[in-house]
């Protein structure tokens, strides 16, 4: 696994297209350029690494591309030290980008293939990322409550587990609708437990699914 100073030259302009199309979160952009992309991608897509596009990964799923990571982490307002809990580690580059902000990342993968490639990729990684195989739309009651929720996929409804594992002030971001499309949502638990939600516009991703896969 090498970090080229090509690939670090990629990475650096890649995030100036990123900040070229609205996000403007130093810490975010910084933590996409700390992050080596190629390490999560197939070999056959290893040239186009830094292109700010998604591509397959397997088990019939993509790494996101990666203005999409950047504003769905954007959203969030990530501190130091919050608890997150990630739906849907495809790759496991979303996880190790919130982990590099200084998260406590907690991520949940359905696809048993994906989850043990993934897994392995994870333990190279130098960061402490804690996957676990499950069922997305039950969360991880156990490791609840979460300062923040990320729903990596899209999901047809809002899942009453997920607000439910949120904490008071906690902000879930997910991409809602059955669709083609869905509508990015950031959606804030008030103290009072009724909730806030944000529209952010139109996204496409592959469908949450809520039974685990033995593929």
């Amino acid at each position: 696994m090498l970090d080229t100073f090509r690939h670090k030259g990629l990475r650096k302009q890649l995030i100036a297209d990123i900040r070229k199309k609205g996000v403007i979160s130093e810490p975010v952009l910084a933590a996409l350029e700390n992050v080596p992309r190629h390490f999560f991608i197939e070999s056959s897509f290893l040239e186009f690494a830094y292109q700010d596009k998604p591509f397959p990964i397997g088990s019939g799923q993509t790494i996101s591309q990666p203005f999409t990571v950047a504003f769905q982490t954007e959203l969030l307002s990530i501190e130091r030290g919050m608890r997150i809990l990630e739906i849907g580690t495809g790759s496991g580059y979303q996880a190790c980008v919130l982990a590099d902000l200084g998260a406590k990342v907690f991520t949940v993968e359905r696809q048993r293939k994906l989850f043990s490639k993934t897994r392995e990729l994870l333990l190279k990684m130098p960061y402490k990322v804690q996957i676990f195989l499950g069922d997305g739309y039950k969360g991880l009651p156990t490791y609840a409550p979460f300062d923040r929720i990320l729903i990596t996929a899209a999901a047809p409804e809002i899942p009453k587990d997920l607000i439910t594992q949120l904490k008071p002030n906690g902000i879930l971001v997910i991409p809602l609708g059955g669709g083609d499309d869905q509508e990015m949502l950031r959606i804030t638990k008030l103290p009072d437990s009724q909730l806030k939600t944000e529209k952010f516009g139109a996204f496409r991703f592959v469908p949450l699914l809520p039974d685990l896969g033995n593929d």
